[in-house]
């Protein structure tokens, strides 16, 4: 073992150690910003993340404008529908996206759904589950429940191996369960599920879902909750199908965070860094499926030219990550928006009808079943 092994990271020599970041001496408070979002990966992924939930925030506040307005059987000034709310519809999205496959066309309910996980697909295909660590709102607010659990009560939760891998293997279950549901579907029932009354409004039932919860619900909310404090993305970990899925798309992606051997201090400040518990000061390279590539270890690490992500040999700087991440979501959605295939055909007449009928059979999820419906529905 070289003597550069044993070297404590605040033993480093001058031209080992990373250099002091320039925002940190800077006096001027917009130009402090500007480096700062420049050198640190960290200020960086958070400004993506902020202006993400504040787009999440805004589309749900015009849902929620639109739903008010169909309750109110239109006497409310009318609020257009937010096509990006079919980001939250992941069945809806996986159905239309078995349809496209099978058929060649883009489905007319939930277009934009199709759109937002062809990009988050590709987006995983590129820089494994960044989506997640970048974009998901989900995904912020879980990370800042464990953050706020750890500065309140000094730590978090590591779960022992013998329960952490059964329990992350609950989300690959569930994906399984639906990919076999949407996949053994023959296309007249994609054809029938798609138009049904029940597809049609499936947004509109999962608003009221979470504006009306139950008993049983809220308690299952108030669960994950307490628990993403003291468990870091303990839903993201161990039960988010669409995190599975990112998973294993990630797999193939060329971009992954590579450690270099020889310069390694052996500190352990990248594997105390990781929010995915991934043991990164042990290997070459993270292929493990959950890496978010958040580039926490990345930052963590004191050393020059010793850990980064690379694709192909070539170092992609968290810039280029964060650039990555946009140019392929907005790019994708873009090209759904600009091909016509973003906002659905249904009319508000159309939806004044179906506000008023929510509560009939033909508007139940019937037990993943499709429920029946008449020419009239």
């Amino acid at each position: 073992m070289s003597a550069l092994v044993q070297i404590r990271p605040k033993k480093l020599a001058p031209e080992l150690r990373r250099p002091r970041p320039a925002f940190r001496s800077e006096q001027r408070a917009w130009r402090r910003l500007v480096l700062r979002l420049r050198d640190d990966p960290r200020a960086l992924r958070l400004a993506v993340q902020l202006s993400f939930a504040a787009l999440c925030l805004w589309i749900g506040v015009e849902f929620h404008r639109f739903v008010a307005w169909g309750q109110s059987h239109g006497s409310q000034p009318f609020a257009a529908r937010p096509p990006g709310v079919e980001g939250f519809l992941p069945i809806s999205a996986l159905i239309s996206f078995r349809h496209f496959v099978a058929t060649g066309v883009v489905d007319r309910i939930h277009p934009a759904a199709l759109f937002i996980l062809s990009a988050i697909v590709l987006l995983s295909v590129a820089v494994k589950k960044a989506f997640c660590s970048f974009l998901c709102p989900i995904g912020t607010l879980s990370e800042y429940l464990w953050r706020l659990g750890r500065f309140v009560y000094r730590r978090n939760v590591a779960l022992p191996r013998s329960l952490d891998y059964p329990l992350r293997s609950l989300k690959y279950a569930l994906l399984g369960f639906f990919v076999w549901s949407i996949v053994r579907m023959e296309l007249p029932t994609l054809d029938a599920f798609i138009g049904s009354p029940y597809n049609k409004v499936a947004d509109i039932k999962l608003y009221l879902f979470f504006a009306q919860l139950s008993g049983l619900a809220l308690k299952a909310v108030v669960i994950l909750v307490v628990l993403s404090l003291f468990v870091k993305n303990a839903w993201c970990r161990y039960l988010c199908p669409y995190g599975g899925l990112l998973g294993i798309v990630g797999l193939f992606s060329p971009a992954k965070i590579t450690r270099n051997k020889d310069r390694c201090i052996d500190c352990h400040l990248c594997t105390r860094a990781c929010p995915s518990a991934i043991r990164v000061h042990r290997v070459g390279r993270v292929w493990s499926d959950e890496c978010t590539s958040c580039l926490e270890c990345v930052a963590a690490c004191p050393v020059k030219h010793t850990l980064a992500m690379k694709a192909a040999g070539r170092t992609v700087s968290p810039r280029q990550v964060a650039a990555i991440v946009l140019a392929i979501f907005l790019g994708v959605t873009g090209a759904g928006m600009s091909l016509g295939h973003w906002r659905n055909e249904i009319s508000a007449a159309e939806y004044l009808q179906r506000f008023d009928r929510l509560d009939q059979p033909a508007y139940q999820h019937a037990r993943g079943h499709v429920p029946r419906y008449g020419a009239d529905d």
